[in-house]
Formats: structure tokens, sequence, C-alpha cells
């Protein structure tokens, strides 16, 4: 069974909905009126643009086409992620675009080779949709280890520096503030994996099944796809720290001033 289509005009309907959370901001003066009409407008011009551009993408299905458009979705993630901590992107934008590229390609890859064995590895259809979710589920979680993990040490500075005086190496040193980081950005993920299924049917799965597929292929879907994005998130955090520890502290093991914003 077909997905059931929805016209402009039930469209407009379903934005209705935005009333109550303009009223009760209206009433109690919470201040989201604004920012609340603006995401939603925002929001509506670029998933209408991209619908568009999703739509030749997927006709042309052309490799080089597929794989520059997801390395433009990976830079776009790794700017995101910069804005969301306190690091200057003169200072960590390579690494961490280094690091972004090799955890969402190789993962992408993997399950389209390994998992679902595609005949056409880099079918449009798998490698932007996949490459998409990976980056946008992991997003939340690169922004809070990789924020956490310098702002600890930049907070620490007398303890960091008091260890490594002591004779711990410098790797010995960034271990805790690593392990930390790592465990903050997997936090969201674990705890929407814990409950999935339960509190709340989760996006990839609900789409699939909308889709007309049987909720048996759409489960299998979305375990894949979790899986998917705990290794992407572990990956690229872990290879962003570690990329970004040369241009971000000096030879002595000191963290440098100037790569915060």
């Amino acid at each position: 069974m077909a997905t059931v289509d929805i016209s402009i005009f039930s469209l407009f309907l379903a934005l209705l909905l935005l009333t109550v959370p303009i009223v009760l901001s209206r009433v109690y003066g919470i201040g989201l009126i604004r920012s609340l009409i603006y995401s939603t407008i925002r929001m509506s011009i670029q998933l209408v643009l991209i619908g568009i551009f999703l739509k030749y993408l997927f006709t042309w299905n052309n490799t080089i086409l597929n794989i520059i458009w997801l390395a433009v979705m990976i830079l776009a993630a790794v700017f995101s992620v910069i804005r969301g901590s306190a690091m200057k992107a003169s200072k960590v934008l390579v690494p961490a675009y280094i690091s972004f590229s090799l955890a969402t390609f190789t993962i992408v890859l993997f399950l389209n080779i390994a998992v679902i064995r595609l005949d056409y590895v880099f079918d449009a259809r798998y490698l932007i949709v996949l490459g998409g979710m990976l980056l946008g589920n992991s997003l939340r979680g690169n922004i809070v280890g990789i924020t956490a993990f310098y702002t600890s040490i930049k907070k620490d500075k007398k303890k960091f520096l008091y260890t490594l005086s002591l004779g711990a190496s410098f790797n010995e040193a960034i271990l805790p503030y690593l392990k930390e980081s790592i465990q903050l950005a997997l936090k969201p993920t674990l705890a929407a994996m814990a409950t999935m299924g339960i509190v709340a049917l989760p996006g990839m799965m609900t789409g699939v099944i909308l889709g007309g597929t049987s909720p048996e292929v759409a489960i299998k879907y979305q375990i894949m796809i979790m899986i998917g994005i705990v290794t992407s998130t572990i990956v690229s955090v872990f290879l962003t720290i570690l990329m970004t520890l040369r241009v971000c502290f000096s030879k002595y093991g000191i963290l440098k001033e100037d790569v915060f914003v």
C-alpha cells in the first residue's frame, strides 16, 4: 500500500497546529513566537528546495554527484558542530571534516555492501538517506562530546598541567577527559535506544512503514540504523578529538587559548 499523499491545503491545515504554541507563548509571555515562525518558514523553504533537488538526484543517480552531495552534507554538519561548540572554525574545520568523512562514508558503505547488499552501493536513495540519518542523529552527540572535552581541560587547566608535571604522558593526561566526553556524547542516543518501541516509534521505522513496507522489515532497518548512529557518533567524536589535538595543544601539552571563540 502506497503512502497517502497530503495536499497543499491539508498541509496548511497542519500549520494551524502552530496556533497552540503561539497562543501559549503570547498569553504567558514565553517569547517564542518570532523564533517559532522563523524556524517554521526556514524549515519549509529548505525542505521544499531539497525535495526538488533530491528528486533530480534520485532520477540521475550518478555516482560522482551522489558522493559530492554527501560530502556537502558532511561539511554542513561539521559547521553545525563547530557553531555549537566553543571552538574556532579556522582551527578545527579541516581535521573535523576528515574525521566526519571517514566515519560517515565508511559506515554507510559498510551498511550498503555488507548489510543491505546493494548491487549499486552508491545508490542515492541509500547513500544520501542513510548518510543524512547518521549525520543528523550524531550531530548533537558530537557537539556535546567535543565541547565537553576542550572546555573541561580549559576549566581544569591547573589540574591538567599538574598531572603532566608529575610525569604523566600527554595521552595519559587527556584520557579521563576523552572518556567523559565520549560518554556524554553517547548518552542521548543510548537513552533513545533503551526506550525505543516502548515510549515512541523511531523516525526511520515510521517512515518505512508509511512507505508501505511491513513492520518486520521496518524493524530490521531501524535496528541497523541505530547501530550505525552509535558507531558513527563514537568514531566521529573520537577521531575529531584525536585529529584536533595537534592544532589545539602546544608541543608542551598546553591547551592553546586561541582555539576558542
